[in-house]
């Protein structure tokens, strides 16, 4: 499993909150705690969830209950609330510090708060670095792919989770933020040395577009943040007409789900891209019309791809759209909901599910893939493109 000092899970391990900003514009906390609206935070989508709808925050107001409850009586309204997620027995459930919840909005504007690496947990449960971002703090420090990380700020990283790991080199918008300073245990061969950096604002590429021999074009995404779904959609409408398509979807931890249906329109002419539910209230999603029917198209995906890229996996699949190729991907397919919280802080549970167009719901099983293969096998895009070869050229 692979993690990016991109967009991971703000700190404590968020369960990728990838839904929760997904499906709102307007969004009406319960009564205990106002209003969270577009005047509260930035936009996310133009999907409005519907505003009243009966029981629709009962459990977020039992969470701001309790939130309430214990400010009143001079203690954390925030570690209140954090227990009542836990007692709801919602595994999406979340509560973000008011720092946190500004580093999530501010990383699916595409940009956060970190020191430029992408790293990933070997087998032997190593982190190792994968990618240095061009004049990061990381470049900066000399610090090369395939450097070993092995602590940060003293704590030994070994064996960690590796989305708790890029947590900690991200540090918390309030306590850590742009220009505070990181120190890096690493390893590089024989040597082991300590680096200290400092944090730096930086902006995400999330669409990479790359050709392999063979005038096939591997388009990855690393999450869907703002503007995603359009800058896939100009990448396949610049394509030759005989270029077959690799969607590079391992890794991607989703985002908004408006940017994964604009991507399914680079690919779909139209129709049903997924089905949700919030508290029994069914609403559909669609692609726009015009989009590239004929072009080959396979979809790369692995255990890291979640949520609105299992919802565009999905549609590709359903639809014929796509041969995923892979392995079965995380199986993160529920909406959650937001609330303001006394102190600043928010709240949100699970409020409903997403469905692929043929019903099948994601959440807990996730997309099994229509030819397994080892997705951290460097021969895996050379699988795709014979997959691709396959499938014939475009009409």
């Amino acid at each position: 499993m692979s993690g990016r000092d991109l967009f991971c899970q703000p700190r404590r391990v968020r369960h990728g909150a990838a839904l929760t900003l997904v499906f709102a514009s307007v969004l009406v906390a319960g009564a205990a705690t106002g209003s969270f609206s577009e005047g509260d935070r930035k936009p996310a989508s133009d999907t409005a969830l519907p505003a009243g709808q009966p029981g629709q925050h009962g459990q977020n107001t039992d969470v701001a209950r309790a939130a309430a409850e214990a400010m009143a009586d001079g203690k954390s309204p925030e570690e209140a609330a954090e227990r009542a997620v836990s007692r709801s027995g919602d595994r999406w459930g979340a509560v973000y510090s008011r720092g946190e919840y500004e580093e999530l909005e501010d990383a699916l504007d595409g940009r956060y708060t970190g020191v430029g690496l992408s790293a990933r947990r070997e087998r032997d449960g190593r982190i190792e670095v994968t990618k240095v971002r061009s004049g990061s703090p990381a470049a900066g420090a000399g610090i090369r792919e395939g450097d070993r990380l092995r602590s940060v700020d003293g704590e030994q990283v070994d064996g960690r989770p590796v989305t708790e790991v890029v947590s900690i080199l991200r540090g918390d918008t309030e306590q850590e933020p742009a220009g505070t300073a990181v120190r890096l245990g690493l390893e590089r061969g024989t040597r082991a040395w300590t680096e200290t950096v400092r944090r730096a604002r930086l902006s995400t590429d999330p669409v990479t577009v790359r050709t392999l021999p063979g005038d096939v074009t591997v388009v990855t995404v690393l999450s869907f943040t703002k503007g995603v779904g359009e800058q896939v959609r100009g990448a396949v409408r610049r394509l030759p007409s005989g270029a077959g398509v690799v969607l590079d979807l391992r890794g991607n931890s989703g985002g908004l789900v408006a940017e994964a249906v604009t991507a399914a329109s680079a690919f779909l002419d139209g129709g049903l891209v997924a089905t949700y539910d919030v508290d029994g209230d069914q609403r559909a999603l669609h692609a726009e019309a015009g989009g590239d029917t004929a072009r080959p198209l396979v979809a790369l995906v692995d255990g890291g791809t979640m949520s609105a890229a299992e919802l565009l996996t999905g549609a590709l699949q359903d639809r014929g759209r796509a041969v995923v190729l892979g392995s079965r991907t995380f199986g993160k397919g529920s909406v959650q909901m937001p609330s303001r919280l006394p102190d600043g802080s928010v709240a949100e549970l699970t409020v409903g599910h997403y469905r692929t167009p043929s019903g099948r719901g994601v959440d807990g099983t996730g997309i099994t893939p229509d030819l397994e293969a080892d997705p951290t096998d460097p021969a895996a895009l050379e699988r795709a493109r014979t997959v691709l070869s396959g499938l014939g050229p475009t009409a």
